[in-house]
């Protein structure tokens, strides 16, 4: 079976072809950073209207590049949620146009889930059961997956998502946007010596996680310093040893308490180098395994979408005529395949 994957959700257009017996035949990205660069932020009604521009030549792209042809695809899969409600809708709609005049299936994905099974594209995936380390702009989540649509959520963000808070931090420190790279690749400079930081709620029971207190020490820090640059290196650096240790001591809590020895890591900030080290040092010294999606299938990708949506059209499952899409939407209340 051959899946044509749609990625709408917030400032990124992705499509991929994947084929169940091959695996990924094409992907294409067309990233809005510089559009909304001026801004500062991700501005949605653009954002729509730019999915709306790239969409189809990229879908003509990726077929090009797979060599097949519209009637060699089985079912189309689009991203339906969580995101901006404009962007998801011009991916939904497209993508439900497409099957509708192929005559095949559609399926609706959810984002997330795109993420956590992102793995499934290298060439060694994990075997389920494994913990989830979902960490982006806009979540953070620690997931205990035993299965395609089998998903309990551990812990939650609940106040500022990871890489929201990387992003205003770069921010107050007057980083260039998109800020969670720069602040990271500043932090390559600074001394760890100089600031420690808090690591919130790793003093009390759970699995739950809060940046926006960091965020704000982070701020103060900068605010009765010198304001040079070494500052701004040593206070990114010390920023981003506080989030990792928090990152790091939530999942080996996790990975005791379920007794799985497998850990995804997977969403934009998983692409985070300092990150990745830390987190191999404890799978290492705990004697299981981490699995990461290569870079270019951390950040929002139709490659994701596109195997996400063959596990489930594989399965049997399709959508209605309806078109839906939910920018807020739980892994806990997707069906399981």
């Amino acid at each position: 079976m051959r899946v044509l994957g749609i990625e709408t959700s917030c400032d990124e257009t992705g499509v991929a072809v994947y084929d169940g017996a091959v695996g990924l035949l094409a992907h294409a990205l067309h990233s809005q950073v510089a559009l909304h660069a001026r801004y500062g932020g991700v501005v949605p009604e653009l954002a729509s209207r730019d999915h709306v521009r790239k969409l189809l030549p990229l879908v003509n792209k990726v077929l090009k590049d797979s060599a097949i042809s519209p009637g060699q695809v089985d079912g189309v899969a689009y991203t339906a949620g969580p995101g901006l409600v404009g962007a998801l809708l011009v991916g939904a709609l497209t993508a439900r146009s497409l099957a509708w005049a192929w005559n095949v299936p559609a399926i609706a994905v959810h984002h997330m889930e795109g993420h956590l099974l992102a793995p499934m594209l290298e060439a060694e995936p994990p075997d389920f059961p494994f913990i989830a380390l979902l960490v982006s702009g806009g979540h953070t989540l620690l997931v205990e997956v035993g299965g395609v649509g089998r998903y309990r959520v551990l812990g939650d963000s609940i106040d500022d998502a990871v890489g929201e808070a990387f992003d205003k931090t770069a921010k107050l420190l007057g980083l260039p946007y998109p800020g969670g790279p720069a602040l990271a690749e500043l932090a390559r400079q600074g001394d760890p010596a100089r600031y420690r930081f808090p690591r919130p709620m790793t003093d009390r029971p759970g699995l739950d996680f809060s940046f926006s207190g960091l965020k704000t020490y982070a701020l103060n820090t900068w605010r009765e310093s010198t304001q040079g640059a070494q500052d701004r290196a040593d206070i990114a650096r010390a920023f981003e040893e506080a989030v990792v240790d928090t990152l790091m001591i939530k999942c080996r809590r996790a990975l005791v308490e379920t007794g799985i020895g497998r850990l995804v890591v997977a969403g934009g900030v998983g692409a985070n180098q300092r990150l990745r080290e830390r987190l191999s040092d404890l799978m290492r010294r705990e004697g299981g395994r981490v699995f990461y999606p290569r870079p270019e299938f951390c950040t929002d990708n139709g490659a994701m979408i596109a195997c996400a949506g063959y596990q489930r059209l594989q399965a049997g499952r399709t959508e209605g005529l309806a078109v839906r899409v939910f920018p807020r939407w739980s892994l806990e209340e997707l069906e399981a395949v």
